[in-house]
């Protein structure tokens, strides 16, 4: 059997992102999985939607079969893994019947993608994997302000706006230039941290990277109480 489960990144939201090898391998696929809403929507989805297009031709004779994740957006893990539970038996189902499934994911795969999940279901199944990388929003929205991340000697980390204010105070404190991923719902905790630090004047704000809605705003002090799940801090030292 040549069927295998192959995790694809396809970049931040810029279509223009997506690499070659991602490109090709979606259109080649049997079968296109991916996380949506309750609604259905998909952000990962709708940067390929172009692609997605292409492959099923002008008259749509060869569209492809998809395994969506309907995914609740509680804080309850419980649901999260029933949703990866059932998934994992819809795709095995599919590479059983040799039909190779591309799970594409925003961003990169392994860089807090859900596709991890997935993947240690299935390795653990002995199911075929691979994995190819995406441009992650970090690197889209260090090219967008035109700052270098790290050089030279300085200390580069990344974190996530769910660690407590202490956490984020000690990595401001400890690191050169500092990426706070996942930052809506916890912008004021983060302002709080970056003043604690003295470091306001070294954040900037972005949200929806690549994408018709994106914003950027370089007074962190001017962001309201929360913004969308798809949004980040960039710190980085005054050069």
């Amino acid at each position: 059997m040549s069927a295998k489960f192959i995790g694809v990144g396809v970049g931040p939201g810029d279509p223009e992102l997506i690499t070659l090898k991602a490109a090709r391998l979606i259109k080649q696929a049997d079968v296109i999985s991916y996380i949506a809403n309750e609604q259905g929507e998909s952000q990962a989805k709708d940067i390929v939607s172009i692609i997605l297009a292409e492959a099923a031709g002008s008259d749509g004779d060869k569209l492809q079969n998809e395994i969506p994740l309907l995914m609740p957006m509680y804080d309850d893990r419980t649901i999260a893994n029933k949703v990866y539970d059932d998934a994992t038996v819809k795709i095995q189902a599919a590479i059983d019947n040799n039909q190779t499934v591309v799970f594409i994911c925003e961003g990169d795969p392994l860089f807090f993608g859900s596709f991890a999940y997935l993947l240690g279901r299935l390795q653990h199944l002995n199911i075929l994997c691979e994995v190819v990388p995406g441009i992650s929003s970090v690197h889209a929205a260090a090219s967008k302000l035109q700052l270098p991340l790290a050089m030279l000697k300085e200390s580069f980390a990344v974190m996530s706006g769910r660690h407590n204010l202490d956490e984020l105070v000690g990595a401001l404190n400890m690191h050169d230039s500092l990426v706070i991923m996942k930052a809506g719902r916890s912008r004021q905790k983060i302002i709080k941290a970056l003043k604690i630090a003295r470091r306001l004047a070294d954040a900037k704000y972005l949200e929806y990277i690549g994408r018709d809605n994106e914003k950027i705003e370089i007074d962190v002090t001017q962001l309201g109480e929360e913004g969308p799940y798809f949004s980040l801090f960039v710190v980085t030292k005054n050069r």
